[in-house]
């Protein structure tokens, strides 16, 4: 099965990591991801910067066919499960609310940043990731009999790209090889007062 790219249309140029990086839902179902490549994104999330360096995010992580991928699949809205079945991994991005010292500082956006350096390196080690709100955190909780301090953000499907076809009906097809696209910079980036954008 091919892969399609779908380059991002920037105004300049940006990093090919980041040109690159956007969320398909269809996976190759005979495709594993290697413990290297699997390492290699955890230890780029773990290296992701966060408030005073208290590194609120963990992970859970499931590969395809194993007893977590299964339980975290389970926690999935079932649209997300109509394709996630054929990742090579599923991941549930954690934060830990607090620790000893009290109250974690901006933990939501700890685990945003480290996941973003998960996805990119995915990208870089040749797969592609897709985030999902789209699952139970309660769920998750009581699956994974969590802390009452480890709260669930994120899902997160990782594996090699397939053709769009294999999604099967032609709405979620047209869906993966539409254009992708962002606001204009300049209703993005403001300078002086709001809506005086920094660049046209």
């Amino acid at each position: 099965m091919r892969s399609m790219d779908k380059f991002a249309e920037t105004s300049t140029a940006v990093h090919d990591l980041i040109a690159r990086r956007w969320s398909p839902r269809a996976f190759d179902p005979d495709s594993e991801v290697s413990d290297a490549q699997l390492r290699a994104m955890l230890e780029a999330a773990r290296w992701a910067p966060s408030c005073g360096n208290t590194q609120p995010t963990r992970y859970l992580v499931g590969r395809r066919s194993d007893e977590t991928f299964k339980r975290i699949f389970a926690t999935l809205t079932r649209g997300n499960q109509s394709w996630t079945h054929r990742a090579g991994v599923l991941l549930v991005g954690l934060t830990l609310t607090r620790n000893e010292k009290g109250e974690m500082p901006y933990p939501d956006y700890g685990v945003a940043l480290a996941t973003q350096n998960l996805v990119l390196q995915a990208v870089a080690e040749g797969l592609v990731a897709h985030q999902m709100a789209g699952f139970d955190a309660d769920a998750v909780r009581r699956e994974f009999s969590l802390p009452d301090e480890v709260r669930p953000v994120v899902a997160i499907a990782v594996g090699a790209q397939a053709d769009p076809g294999l999604l099967g009906d032609e709405r979620s097809i047209e869906r993966e090889r539409a254009p992708r696209s962002r606001l204009p910079l300049s209703e993005f980036a403001f300078t002086g007062e709001w809506g005086s954008a920094v660049f046209e």
